[in-house]
């Protein structure tokens, strides 16, 4: 069963990249793509934004006055 991970890892390579899929269809002309600099630059931004949305909050001590707080990723 796909996990969130995978899906949105698949749903970028199919919304930026155009592939149907990710598995190995062991075929070179199935397996094998050519895509623009730019159009891989926009898969990596969008599977790092993906990544930094779903990081969860974390909790810390303020160093100036010594309390706890939540930082959130932006």
């Amino acid at each position: 069963m796909p996990t969130a991970r995978d899906n949105a890892i698949n749903r970028i390579a199919r919304e930026t990249l155009g592939l149907e899929t990710l598995e190995s269809r062991r075929m070179d002309r199935l397996d094998f793509h050519e895509h623009a600099a730019w159009s891989i630059k926009d898969a990596l931004e969008r599977a790092y934004e993906a990544g930094r949305k779903a990081a969860p909050p974390t909790r810390t001590t303020c160093p100036a006055c010594d309390r706890d707080i939540e930082i959130r990723p932006l």
